[in-house]
């Protein structure tokens, strides 16, 4: 794109992860301006928020693209408030598991944001949807709901990996394993105690290959349930995830789909979605095909576990 096409807005997050604003949105926008581009600056005050910010770039004739500088949650707001728009969005990762960018194959550099800009490769991303409320990544239920509940209730200001040590930690003496229905397309294949994620990126948190299949561009939500009654065999999933035979196991549950529905009797399942509380259940999902049209570095792929510890150790 050239500066004749419209101005660039740039919507960021001044909280997202462990050091707030980051620098590198700040750079980016003083290379924008040297090339000659008209940069609007915008700061999020809430998530909220961020998704009108992005939905009156979306509707503005004068606006060419939309550049994002946050964390997941952030980047969720945005994508949601671009749906059904032509244009493009860039991802300036600045929190502190970035799952999707880590999935498209950014890192934290700002010359991979330059030539990503530059490259210009798009790629259209489908969005998730729970109880009306969209998802780029991943929606948990279960284990994973009750941890990212406890963080969000104790988090204050940025938080890091070491964040999430003792949340996980007193959630794994704490939890108990209450049942859940699964339904995929209209057919219910789980009923029973065990841990479940919908998504549509292929690696979660520090690079986890839960749901190794899924592409977030095919009109498909992956689904991978655990079947789990115990702590021990919590465990044991967790090991054979780590070493990528999870779904060679017989105790879990890998389908893909485009309309599903969990369900529970326990009104105590918590839920997250991209790193955020989630709804309560029943949580009815379905997917938007190609809902954003997103750039994304040429020739990149998701980064891995070694990849992400070495980044957040830095």
């Amino acid at each position: 794109m050239n500066p004749n096409d419209g101005y660039i807005a740039c919507i960021v997050n001044p909280k997202s992860g462990s050091t707030g604003s980051n620098s590198t949105s700040r750079r980016f926008e003083q290379y924008l301006i040297q090339k000659g581009f008209e940069v609007r600056v915008d700061f999020t005050t809430s998530l909220e928020n961020a998704c009108e910010l992005a939905t009156s770039a979306a509707v503005d004739y004068d606006c060419a693209m939309v550049v994002a500088a946050g964390g997941d949650g952030t980047i969720r707001e945005v994508a949601h408030g671009l749906e059904g728009c032509d244009k493009p969005l860039l991802i300036m990762p600045c929190g502190t598991e970035n799952l999707l960018a880590n999935e498209l194959g950014f890192d934290e550099k700002l010359e991979t944001i330059i030539r990503t800009f530059e490259n210009g490769c798009t790629r259209f991303l489908d969005l998730g949807r729970a109880n009306g409320k969209c998802f780029t990544s991943i929606a948990g239920f279960g284990f994973d709901g009750s941890v990212v509940e406890r963080v969000s209730s104790e988090r204050d200001g940025h938080i890091d990996y070491l964040d999430y040590f003792w949340p996980i930690w007193r959630t794994f003496w704490n939890y108990k394993f209450e049942s859940m229905k699964v339904e995929i397309d209209g057919e219910e294949i789980f009923d029973g105690r065990g841990l479940v994620f919908v998504g549509n990126i292929s690696r979660y948190a520090v690079g986890l290959q839960i749901l190794h299949n899924a592409d977030f561009s095919d009109g498909l939500l992956d689904v991978c349930i655990y079947k789990c009654a115990s702590h021990g065999h919590l465990v044991k999933h967790s090991v054979m995830t780590v070493l990528k035979q999870h779904a060679n196991c017989s105790d879990v549950i890998y389908r893909q789909g485009k309309n599903i529905v969990v369900s529970s009797q326990c009104s105590d399942i918590r839920t997250e979605i991209d790193g955020d509380p989630g709804p309560a259940l029943p949580v009815r999902i379905d997917v938007i095909p190609k809902a954003v049209k997103i750039m994304v570095p040429e020739n990149a792929k998701p980064a891995g576990i070694r990849t992400r510890i070495a980044r957040a150790i830095g």
